[in-house]
């Protein structure tokens, strides 16, 4: 009888894993990109997953299951599950989703029809453009503009469907993403060039080569794709000593793009370069529950004292703004002039594809009052839209959806114009803001750091804020960007997905492109007779003299609507014995005197703040007492977050804590994480601590 349960319960799983069938794809948008993290589901199950960079994905179900598969924006496609084992799924854009979020953001409105020409860039305008790279300059096109790269074997197909050919350099096959670095190759170190139709390169290369191939031996012959990502180098804060160094002065970060850059690394399981990790951009890209501003300040200010996870000889000190949130409807009219770099170097799936996808979900939250203009810029810059109302939705999407890449990058002329642009179309009292979308990658023209800070530097004075947005990899210029976006008294992101998009665009829109306080600058002092040393977590790019708080005519940091901005300390109390406290000797001529009148207090942070449109700072002042508090939830997630960065950037202050003791710490203080960001942020530190067990097993 035992050994009849037994083959019936050994036949039983036989049949059912039988019925089991292993799926996999890819999917893509209706123009055949890739859309990294789409979801896929066996309906009625938990069992599902997520496309990986490239768009593929692979899932065990059972035969006639159900797979649903949905992406932000996109419409939700079914399929039945018979005996075919790939599915390849193309989804739709839903412009209804994408206008749920116009009816959030300004009240119900009907969608009206669309009619209208786009405006192009005209060919004379860029005539005679000197051209040294593999791709062609701007080139202006009958039915809309054309930028495309010469000898480019890209072909149009089924709903203008892009097939991008396959590269081989010096023998060797290049990864799609990598496509924008070889056409930027320069034609003096090229020796030859072959192209292969799709049948020919397919028989030799296989089914990558299907859209056909190019063949490129250099001079050298010994090519290799090298990633020349840039990024400002950080030296890590350390202790001071408060006798000698009371004051600690910086400057608000509102950007947050160094973690959808450092998650950009950890999802394609490459390691995250030292100086890319801006631990107070990972800690603001989280949202935090701080209470809106009750008084005439346009933002609120928030401090906590708790002991500090990863070391019981110190505490740690949270300083939070709330930035006033104001309904879309309330905001001023915006002119709003886009800045799209469609050089060579932006031909990859996730650069100019994805930008135009993303600039879709501001286009659709642009209302009636709005204007938007369009420049391009590659070996030369030009006009593709003149400003339009936010009503005609669909004519500025098809003035994005004719953009295509190739050339190289005259950055410069590029800003020049759309500032130009932007002056001319100024709005008195309105949102003036020029929205730079690029790798960074300039080449022609003004092109180096310098030379582009002063460029903004003149061009803010027009009263026009500078927003800037990073797409791609291997050659994002991560240094560039952020200096551009800190002198234009605007913000940086860094766009890896379409939720990203989303996020800047959609749940953060506001904060993202409308300015409430300008110059923001914070100055904390700490109390001798309680703080013995303190290190600032972060910011090491922000970092102020002491005189620049008082000084209204140094540039500091923007806040937006809704923004919030957290910055942590460490400290050292009095009395208390630290390896990171240096002994000091006694100052001679200055005696540092605490007296009874402030014996419970810990700190003072002072802030300092013009309105947009001032010249004149105002000052706020908030004291924090020396009690210490069992540490909220988003004070233990920022502290999460802020001890991984430490352990990316191999801190010498993270006191030997492990990914376990991150992983705890976030787990505690995860919350009711509506958007699930705070998972995600989970997942990554699993992903790593994962990796590093399985190397050193």
């Amino acid at each position: 009888m035992k050994n009849a349960i037994f083959f019936f319960v050994l036949l039983s799983s036989f049949l059912l894993s039988s019925q089991q069938i292993k799926i996999s794809g890819i999917v893509s948008d209706h123009s055949g990109y890739p859309l990294p993290g789409a979801t896929v589901v066996e309906k009625g199950t938990n069992n599902g997953t997520q496309t990986d960079f490239d768009g593929n994905y692979v899932l065990t179900v059972q035969k006639g299951a159900e797979l649903t598969f949905s992406y932000i924006g996109y419409k939700t496609q079914a399929i039945i599950i018979r005996d075919i084992a790939v599915i390849n799924v193309s989804l739709e854009e839903d412009y209804e989703v994408l206008q749920e979020v116009v009816v959030l953001g300004y009240g119900t409105r009907s969608h009206k029809s669309i009619t209208g020409s786009v405006s192009m860039v005209s060919g004379n305008q860029i005539k005679g453009t000197p051209s040294k790279n593999i791709s062609s300059v701007l080139q202006g096109k009958v039915s809309g503009v054309s930028i495309r790269g010469m000898g480019s074997v890209e072909r149009k197909s089924n709903g203008n469907q892009v097939k991008r050919p396959l590269y081989i350099v010096d023998g060797i096959p290049v990864k799609k993403q990598y496509n924008g670095i070889v056409e930027s190759l320069d034609n003096e170190n090229i020796q030859s060039r072959k192209e292969l139709k799709d049948s020919d390169a397919e028989n030799l290369y296989g089914t990558r080569a299907k859209y056909g191939c190019i063949i490129i031996q250099t001079v050298n012959g010994n090519y290799v794709i090298e990633e020349e990502e840039n990024y400002a180098r950080i030296t890590e804060n350390q202790f001071q000593n408060v006798d000698i160094n009371p004051l600690s002065t910086f400057s608000i970060d509102v950007d947050k793009a160094a973690y959808s850059n450092v998650r950009r690394f950890i999802n394609n399981g490459k390691e995250v370069p030292v100086d890319a990790v801006k631990i107070e951009e990972m800690i603001n890209y989280f949202d935090y529950d701080y209470p809106q501003p009750t008084n005439d300040h346009p933002f609120s200010v928030n401090t906590e004292v708790a002991e500090t996870p990863w070391n019981v000889n110190t505490k740690l000190v949270r300083i939070g703004l709330q930035g006033k949130e104001y309904l879309n409807d309330e905001l001023p009219a915006s002119n709003l002039t886009f800045l799209i770099d469609v050089s060579g170097s932006m031909s990859g799936d996730n650069k100019l594809p994805l930008l135009k996808s993303a600039f879709k979900l501001l286009v659709n939250q642009l209302r009636e009052k709005d204007r938007v203009s369009i420049v391009v810029y590659a070996g030369a810059a030009g006009v593709v839209l003149e400003p339009t109302s936010g009503n005609y939705k669909l004519k500025i999407m098809n003035a994005l959806d004719m953009l295509e890449a190739g050339g190289s990058t005259a950055g410069g002329e590029g800003i020049k114009l759309a500032y130009k642009l932007a002056e001319k179309n100024f709005k008195k009292n309105g949102n003036n803001r020029v929205i730079l979308a690029t790798d960074g990658d300039f080449n022609v023209g003004l092109s180096n750091d310098k030379d582009m800070e002063d460029l903004i530097t003149e061009k803010r004075e027009s009263g026009v804020f500078l927003s800037v947005l990073g797409f791609g990899m291997g050659n994002y210029k991560d240094s560039k960007l952020e200096t551009l976006a800190d002198k234009g008294n605007g913000n940086h992101g860094y766009i890896d997905t379409m939720q990203e998009a989303q996020k800047l665009f959609g749940k953060e829109f506001g904060g993202t492109l409308f300015t409430i306080a300008k110059d923001v600058k914070l100055q904390v002092e700490f109390n001798p007779a309680k703080v013995k040393s303190y290190r600032l977590i972060g910011y090491e790019n922000r970092l102020l003299a002491d005189e620049d708080f008082i000084d209204d005519t140094k540039d500091a940091g923007e806040l937006g609507s809704g923004h919030k901005v957290t910055a942590l300390y460490e400290i050292v109390e009095a009395g208390v014995t630290s390896e990171y406290v240096k002994e000091t000797h006694d100052l001679k001529y200055t005696k540092v005197v605490s007296g009874d009148k402030f014996s419970d207090e810990l700190f003072t942070v002072k802030f300092r703040y013009k309105k947009p449109d001032g010249n004149k700072s105002i000052e706020l002042v908030h004291v924090q007492n020396s009690n210490t508090q069992e540490m909220s939830k988003d004070f233990q997630f920022s502290a999460a977050v802020a001890l991984f960065g430490q352990q990316l950037r191999k801190s010498a202050f993270n006191n030997k804590a492990s990914l376990n003791d991150v992983i705890v710490m976030a787990e505690k203080g995860r919350g009711e994480d509506k958007n699930g960001y705070r998972a995600e942020f989970i997942r990554l530190v699993e992903s790593i601590n994962e990796k590093l067990v399985t190397d050193n097993y």
